[in-house]
């Protein structure tokens, strides 16, 4: 039998997970942001809603390893795909959904190529949250925290990285119109920086 609240079980686990707690608010803003992205097609959004609320699974604490050597190295995608179907199932999500969120969460990264209209959704919000008053406070909050951002330099470089080639991997026009004022905020933000740097 299929749980009518699934999707309150899914956010209830995400929500105790998700460590450091910042790492919630991606998640439900991600989900919105899909959907807006749609622009009136048609999608599945129990398989929308699954994948954005699972894909970071494996970049939380207690999911992740801790040794900087491990965490290197770590594939928190793989994890995600491996983990979320078993969690997904304990929730009363529908089984035959389960390869269509696990498929949308193995291509959501920019590299990716979705096979499914809510795996471009989600890939493509997933970069509009890396441009962007949001993309910016999300890189400048890892400083000091992960071992990729030790300085403020290597979060400017990020950022420099994701103005110059996330535009154009986005699919969707819809994406690309709103990456637009995203995009003149991070280069606004990024020019200001080196300015105060100079």
């Amino acid at each position: 039998m299929i749980c009518q609240d699934w999707r309150g079980s899914v956010a209830r686990y995400i929500r105790e997970q998700a460590k450091p707690p910042d790492k919630l608010s991606h998640q439900p803003r991600l989900h919105q942001l899909a959907k807006q992205l749609a622009d009136d097609q048609p999608f599945d959004d129990d398989v929308l809603y699954a994948a954005a609320w699972m894909h970071d699974l494996g970049v939380f604490i207690g999911h992740r390893p801790e040794e900087p050597a491990l965490l290197a190295a770590w594939d928190n995608v793989a994890y995600a795909v491996k983990e979320a179907p078993a969690r997904l199932l304990e929730f009363g999500f529908p089984a035959e959904k389960i390869p269509l969120v696990a498929e949308a969460i193995r291509t959501h990264l920019p590299p990716g190529k979705p096979s499914s209209f809510e795996g471009v959704l989600l890939r493509d919000a997933d970069i509009l949250e890396q441009l962007g008053a949001i993309g910016i406070m999300r890189v400048v909050s890892k400083i000091g925290r992960d071992t990729r951002f030790v300085h403020f330099a290597d979060a400017l470089r990020v950022l420099r990285g994701n103005l110059g080639r996330l535009p154009a991997q986005l699919h969707l026009r819809s994406a690309l119109a709103l990456a637009e004022p995203r995009l003149r905020i991070l280069k606004a933000f990024l020019e200001a920086a080196e300015a105060e740097v100079g």
